[in-house]
C-alpha cells in the first residue's frame, strides 16, 4: 500500500497544451489539431505532466467549444497516454456560456470554472454569478471535477463565500492564474495573499503568464503546491529563444521539482491528490 503522507508531497503538472489565442505564426509548434494535441499530450506526460489543460481550435486555428472537436481530442489523448484530461469552459473571450459548456456533458474528468470576471488585455473574460453557478451545476451533474481557476483575489473571496454555502464541492482544487494584463500581478507577495486566504484543505495550482512562467514555477514548487505551464501562458524556453514543445517547458519543472526534493505525481497519483479515485 502507498503512503498516502508520500503521496501528499508529490508535484502535479499541468500542461495548458493550446490555449485558444496563441497562433502559429507567435509559436510553430502549437498543436491545434485534435492528433496533434494528443501528441503534445503524450510527449507531456513522458515529461512528467499527469493532467493536461486543453481548448479546442477549428483547422484554420480559430478557438471553438465544438463537442464533436472536444471528443476527437479526448479520444486522442487516452489512446496515447494515462494523463487527466482537464477541458477549458473559458473558451475564448465573447463565447455564451452555453457555447463555453458543451464540453462538459462528455464527461471529462475535469473543467476549468472560471470563479469571476476579469479585464483580460484589451476585453473582458465575464463570469456572471449565474453563469457561475449555472456551470457549477453541470459539472456536478457530470461528475467533472472543477478547477476554479482565479485571476484576482476577489474571486477567491467569491470561492470562498460559495464553498461556505455548500455551492461547490469540497475541498476545491484551485488554479491562480498570476500576470495575466488586467488580474493580479505574478508576484511572491501576491501569491503568498492567496495561500493565506485559501480554504482549509484545499489543494492549488500556479501558472505564471509569460516571463512569470518560471518563477512561479519555482515558488510552486517550494511552497508545496502544484505547476502549471505550456503554450497557452507562455511561447518561450528563455527571454528571445522559443520553446520547442510544451514538453520541453514540463521536462524543466520535472527537473528543478527533483532538485528541489518534489517527486512528480503519475496520473494515478494525481486523482488520488484531487479526490478524485
Amino acid at each position: 500500500m502507498a503512503d498516502k503522507g508520500h503521496i501528499m508531497d508529490k508535484l502535479i503538472i499541468t500542461a495548458a497544451l493550446t490555449g485558444a489565442e496563441v497562433t502559429r505564426a507567435q509559436q510553430p509548434a502549437l498543436p491545434i489539431t485534435p492528433e496533434e494535441i494528443g501528441i503534445a499530450a503524450a510527449e507531456c506526460a513522458a515529461a512528467g505532466a499527469s493532467i493536461v489543460h486543453v481548448h479546442a481550435r477549428h483547422p484554420d486555428g480559430t478557438p471553438t467549444q465544438d463537442k464533436a472537436v472536444y471528443r476527437e481530442i479526448i479520444d486522442e489523448v487516452h489512446k496515447r497516454c494515462d494523463v487527466i484530461v482537464q477541458i477549458s469552459t473559458g473558451g475564448a473571450v465573447g463565447m455564451t456560456p452555453q457555447e463555453r459548456l458543451a464540453p462538459v456533458s462528455l464527461q471529462p474528468e475535469m473543467a476549468t470554472l472560471s470563479m469571476g470576471s476579469v479585464n483580460f488585455g484589451n476585453d473582458v473574460f465575464l463570469n456572471r454569478p449565474d453563469d457561475i453557478a449555472l456551470f457549477a451545476a453541470e459539472m456536478r451533474a457530470h461528475g467533472v471535477k472543477p478547477e476554479l481557476e482565479i485571476f484576482d483575489s476577489g474571486m477567491l473571496a467569491t470561492a470562498r463565500r460559495w464553498l461556505a454555502k455548500g455551492s461547490l464541492p469540497s475541498p476545491a482544487h484551485f488554479d491562480f492564474v498570476m500576470g495575466v494584463p488586467g488580474g493580479m500581478a505574478a508576484t511572491p507577495q501576491a501569491l503568498l495573499y492567496l495561500l493565506s486566504e485559501l480554504p482549509q484543505g484545499c489543494t492549488w495550482t500556479v501558472a505564471g503568464i509569460g516571463p512569470a512562467q518560471l518563477p512561479m514555477a519555482t515558488l510552486g514548487i517550494l511552497w508545496g503546491g502544484h505547476v502549471r505551464v505550456g503554450f497557452e501562458d507562455n511561447i518561450h524556453y528563455r527571454k528571445g529563444e522559443l520553446a520547442q514543445s510544451n514538453a520541453q517547458l514540463v521536462a524543466r519543472v520535472a527537473r528543478l521539482a527533483k532538485e528541489l526534493g518534489r517527486e512528480v505525481a503519475t496520473a494515478q497519483e494525481a486523482r488520488q491528490l484531487l479526490g478524485m479515485r
